[in-house]
């Protein structure tokens, strides 16, 4: 696949600006997150070489297929509190919307529903996709509960990108116009 020229929106929710990456600022959050337990339902701990991967996905599938994450900061502090992705690639069966919080101070805040409901939104409407799903560790019951708030329904004949995965299908974009 070819790079193509590509703009990386930002999107403003009620309480987020969902914007490009940055490495200047997101790589320390980034890289503390995804070195540290709290990346366990994601494959990790990673080394700080396999998160510096990660951070590199993030801002490479938008050269590549028009789509990728956007990292949150909250409109009131401009404090970084996660991120959330449009995951493409040989890596995933199909498009995958994931979101993370950095730090557990920020949870249950409703940060990562607000921030990947607004970029499932974007998807739908301006990246050309009619469906997503999302990955879930069958223990994370925290993004289980963010993937139901967003109206998605288990699909157990989806593939899985890991064979413990549970795949959540969103709803689709006629589903959240009706």
């Amino acid at each position: 696949m070819t790079p193509q020229t590509f703009e990386i929106p930002t999107l403003k929710t009620a309480r987020l600006v969902l914007r490009p990456p940055q490495p200047e600022t997101d790589w320390g959050p980034f890289e503390a997150m995804m070195t540290s337990e709290r990346a366990r339902y994601m494959g990790g701990p990673f080394s700080r070489e396999g998160a510096w991967g990660g951070f590199c996905h993030a801002a490479a599938t938008w050269a590549y297929y028009g789509r990728g994450t956007l990292f949150a900061e909250r409109k009131d502090t401009g404090q970084l509190v996660g991120e959330t992705g449009l995951n493409d690639g040989p890596l995933f069966p199909e498009t995958e919307i994931g979101w993370s919080i950095f730090a557990e101070k920020d949870e249950g805040q409703g940060f990562a529903t607000e921030a990947a409901g607004a970029l499932r939104d974007w998807a739908y409407s301006q990246g050309g996709l009619t469906t997503l799903v999302s990955y879930t560790h069958p223990d994370n019951h925290a993004s289980q509960a963010v993937a139901q708030r967003l109206g998605c329904v288990r699909d157990d004949a989806a593939p899985r990108q890991d064979e413990e995965d549970i795949v959540w299908r969103h709803p689709s974009p006629e589903a959240l116009k009706g």
